[in-house]
């Protein structure tokens, strides 16, 4: 498989909407329940946890899958590692079958970071339920999680465009969680 293809099929698997998908077969429309957010946390609040869960692992396999080829393809120094890896979240983030809109990447992200490193992954896990325990907001886990990310490949002697790709993709969550920002300051955001 050449990089540009793998490269377009990260996207392409990263498009296809499970939350959106798995609710419709539910008779859900899963954009005009609770955030309206196509990702496993509405969903678990829209469905049960059990249809969460599912999300959250199809989700998490759109990241993971395209990585795992770029790297038994390419290795891990190879630059297509970063650009596979952003495709994957960018088209969870921005699909192409949805108008451009998405869920907000965190699933994926962590099939990403999955993918390069279980230990990294681990510890990420470890940080968003141990921030989950403590706040009760899934947002803010999320956030905390997606920031110490890049701090990790650092620290793990990952090449640059691998912390690189990191930090754009936390940076990217961020972004996504903008509305969630602003609850999260004005006290409006919903604990669990």
């Amino acid at each position: 498989m050449g990089k540009l293809l793998l490269i377009i099929f990260a996207y392409l698997l990263g498009s296809v909407l499970f939350g959106k998908i798995i609710a419709q077969l539910k008779g859900v429309d899963i954009r005009s329940i609770g955030s309206g957010n196509v990702g496993a946390t509405n969903v678990s609040r829209a469905l049960g946890k059990k249809y969460g869960a599912l999300v959250f692992f199809l989700d998490m396999l759109k990241g993971f899958i395209p990585v795992s080829l770029a790297l038994s393809l390419y290795g891990m120094e190879s630059k297509t590692v970063f650009f596979v890896g952003l495709a994957s979240v960018l088209g969870h983030m921005f699909s192409i079958f949805d108008g451009f809109r998405g869920g907000k990447g965190v699933a994926t992200a962590f099939g990403v970071a999955l993918a390069l490193s279980v230990k990294i992954a681990l510890i990420l896990i470890g940080v968003w339920a141990f921030v989950l325990y403590k706040k009760r907001y899934v947002s803010l886990a999320s956030m905390v999680a997606c920031f110490l990310s890049p701090v990790l490949f650092l620290l793990g002697g990952f090449p640059f465009h691998v912390v690189l790709m990191a930090l754009v993709i936390a940076l990217l969550i961020v972004y996504k969680h903008k509305d969630n920002i602003e609850r999260l300051l004005s006290g409006q955001e919903n604990k669990i």
